[in-house]
């Protein structure tokens, strides 16, 4: 049995399936893409049933190029997006009549995906500042794609929509993120006005290996911030490793101040004033 999506119509007319078993062992994903029946399509499943179902004339784009190159925090159901001229796509599927060059794709595990900085470059475009930004910090950490790259698209691309956004979206992306929400944190700290925070800063301990790397901070000052996700909050073993990293960075000098989901952004601003002014007094 394929584990892996089909064209239908493709399978009847190679004689690797009848008609009975398309029906009964498996099912429609898309017009004439079938998968094995009762199971959970994953992104990756249904890209390339996007792509199956678009005569393999489409360009994988979007989240699901980037989740093909290995970005996190990207969930199964989110649309397939596809260059591709077609207005009326199915469900789960949407498409863009965007014109793509021949050097913004290429393929990978059988697909033609859109490079890392074409990528970059309609991921930056779209959405929120803050969503794009987020999106970008993922794909920064799973590509490394340099920024010039992603001017070099735009370049060709002058006349598309949202260059702008994407263009203060390139000021603002930063690898060390791992997470959504520690994109979200940053932003607070620089809409807020403060100085832009480095992020993953190495924290060393009698040894040439370092036992923390924060979230975000600034080394001058040594202030941290840090975004406590809910594993702290329900991983015992997590929640005692954190304790103890938590004294050491404060007994090394650091003034640490932890985020949780229910923080106000100004609340957060406060905070992180304060322990900036209390270190330049």
């Amino acid at each position: 049995m394929r584990a892996e999506p089909f064209i239908g119509s493709e399978a009847m007319a190679s004689g690797s399936l009848n008609r009975y078993q398309l029906r009964t062992q498996y099912s429609a994903l898309l017009p004439d893409v079938y998968l094995k029946r009762r199971m959970k399509p994953s992104l990756r499943q249904r890209t390339t049933a996007a792509w199956l179902w678009s005569q393999r004339r489409g360009v994988v784009a979007g989240l699901a190029a980037s989740a093909v190159r290995g970005s996190k925090w990207i969930d199964d159901d989110t649309p397939v997006a596809l260059i591709w001229r077609n207005t009326r796509p199915p469900r789960g599927v949407v498409t863009c009549n965007d014109t793509v060059l021949s050097g913004e794709f290429q393929m990978l595990n059988g697909l033609p995906i859109t490079t890392p900085a074409r990528t970059a470059f309609d991921l930056g475009r779209r959405g929120s500042l803050s969503e794009s930004v987020a999106r970008l910090d993922a794909l920064a950490r799973a590509t490394g794609f340099k920024v010039r790259d992603v001017e070099d698209v735009m370049s060709s691309h002058r006349r598309i929509r949202g260059v702008r956004q994407l263009e203060t979206a390139l000021d603002l992306v930063d690898s060390g993120a791992q997470s959504p929400k520690e994109t979200w944190l940053r932003l607070v700290l620089i809409n807020a006005g403060l100085p832009k925070p480095q992020t993953q800063i190495p924290v060393y301990y009698d040894g040439a290996y370092p036992f923390a790397f924060l979230d975000m901070g600034w080394n001058d000052a040594m202030v941290a911030v840090e975004y406590d996700g809910d594993q702290h909050r329900t991983d015992r073993f997590q929640y005692v490793k954190d304790i103890r990293r938590l004294d050491r960075l404060r007994d090394l000098g650091w003034a640490v101040v932890r985020v949780i989901a229910e923080d106000r952004p100004a609340e957060i601003v406060g905070r992180v004033r304060r322990a900036l002014n209390a270190r330049s007094s």
